[in-house]
């Protein structure tokens, strides 16, 4: 097997999807149909959309014992995703419950399951292959210790750290700004910055001025760089020399579940080929934006654009 370009240290699920006319607020009860099992965590749809645009991964995570494990890392197999460090362990895989309505906008409730038994000692177990790849991914739907001790092990010469700071976990600022970039979305971007005791912005009628703003906010907090995701108005990238926009596409929204992590995974793809952060970015919007185009997450990812 081929060393790794990508690492994944991360959550395994599989999504429940549910399609509902419109989500329910509190105390509401909708009709819906559908009901379908599919592969799905942040972690996993991550690694998922960077072998899809053409690079070696290695995951590292776990799933349980019980009859969803196997449907949880289909997808992984079969685009040749390194699971060796993907441990079994006793009790439920990981769980996401997705409902979509039809303006393909959702709200996503994950019960961990395995994904809290992502200990220390198993990424120690992975760190000689991980050390050997050029981007590690992290995000946070895993134990806080073990995000720690994976970029402070890792961070350094011949190592990129790619955080993607959803949900915002409660990780010390010297672990954040080891991240070369930070991928978090505006809402995210705000309570990073809050995180790090550093002024937040006040709101812009203009979502790509925000973005802007929120972007120089976190490189004037210490970041080495930063992509601050702006939904159908693309992204907003922010390294030494100033913050750029890269623009999507417009497109025809079926589902927008797991977009962000579509546009995680193929950043960390470009990155690991050798390309600008900005044009990893952009391959990223375009990954992301061709995935809401279809229902579901994994099974909405592009194999690489010609």
């Amino acid at each position: 097997m081929n060393q790794p370009s990508v690492g994944v240290v991360g959550s395994i699920n599989v999504d429940l999807l549910l399609k509902v006319r419109d989500l329910p607020g509190p105390g509401h009860t909708v009709l819906g149909e559908g009901g379908t099992l599919s592969p799905g965590g942040k972690g996993s749809n991550q690694a998922l959309a960077a072998a899809r645009q053409g690079v070696e991964v290695a995951m590292v995570g776990a799933v349980g014992d019980d009859a969803h494990a196997e449907a949880a890392l289909v997808y992984l197999q079969e685009a040749g995703v390194d699971l060796r460090h993907v441990h079994r362990v006793a009790g439920p895989t990981g769980l996401a419950v997705v409902a979509v309505d039809d303006n393909g906008e959702n709200n996503i409730i994950v019960v961990p399951g395995a994904n809290s038994a992502v200990t220390p000692s198993i990424v120690d177990s992975a760190l000689t292959e991980l050390k050997g790849c050029p981007v590690v991914v992290l995000q946070g739907e895993i134990p806080e210790e073990t995000t720690e001790l994976t970029a402070k092990s890792l961070a350094g010469p011949g190592t990129r750290i790619v955080l993607n700071l959803a949900p915002v976990i409660g990780l010390s600022p010297e672990t954040i700004l080891l991240s070369d970039p930070l991928i978090v979305n505006e809402h995210e971007a705000g309570q990073v910055l809050v995180h790090l005791r550093s002024v937040v912005p006040a709101p812009h009628s203009d979502p790509v001025e925000h973005g802007r703003a929120l972007c120089r906010g976190l490189l004037g907090a210490g970041l080495a760089s930063v992509i601050v995701t702006l939904g159908s108005k693309g992204a907003a990238v922010g390294q030494h020399d100033g913050v750029e926009i890269v623009a999507a596409r417009r497109v025809s929204v079926v589902d927008t579940t797991g977009a962000g992590d579509a546009l995680v995974g193929a950043v960390a793809a470009g990155l690991a080929n050798g390309m600008t952060l900005l044009d990893a970015c952009a391959l990223g919007v375009s990954v992301a934006g061709a995935s809401v185009e279809s229902a579901g997450a994994q099974e909405s990812y592009p194999w690489a654009f010609a």
